[in-house]
């Protein structure tokens, strides 16, 4: 059993991937039920406008955009800009060029040897456990003597 303390009430609750409590998340649902609704009733409103009328705090709404499931509508932003280049983005974290750039680094690491030659091993230790406890081998230990 996985229990964990919620980052945002503080109160225990089964971890079930997410790092708040259900009740929180049903309150970030709900918050965002009144943004989205406010948006959809007046496109184009600002920051401040969504927030007084809302109630949601400026803090939460461009939580919502980082998260990509709010996104600026028009060509001024002045909120959002990418976290790595810093041109300024309608949603997320990252311009799309950016997350293109990132996303080849990545597969390109993927396909290197030595990750695989590391996946290979972390899949051989992983078989030597037994019983809940694992043992080292011979090579590992000499290694670890030096």
């Amino acid at each position: 059993m996985n229990v964990r303390n919620c980052r945002r009430c503080g109160k225990l609750y089964l971890y079930d991937g997410s790092p708040i409590c259900p009740q929180c998340r049903k309150e970030e649902e709900e918050d965002f039920k009144k943004v989205k609704d406010y948006l959809y009733d007046h496109p184009g409103a600002t920051l401040p406008e969504v927030s007084s009328a809302t109630g949601v705090s400026p803090e939460k709404i461009l939580r919502f955009l980082k998260e990509e499931r709010l996104e600026i509508v028009g060509e001024s932003n002045i909120i959002l800009e990418c976290e790595r280049c810093g041109k300024a983005i309608k949603t997320g974290r990252l311009c799309e060029e950016c997350k293109r750039e990132v996303g080849t680094k990545f597969l390109s690491y993927l396909d290197d040897n030595k990750l695989k030659e590391s996946m290979k091993k972390n899949e051989e230790f992983a078989k030597k456990k037994e019983g809940g406890y694992r043992y080292l081998s011979k090579e590992f230990k000499d290694d670890e003597k030096r």
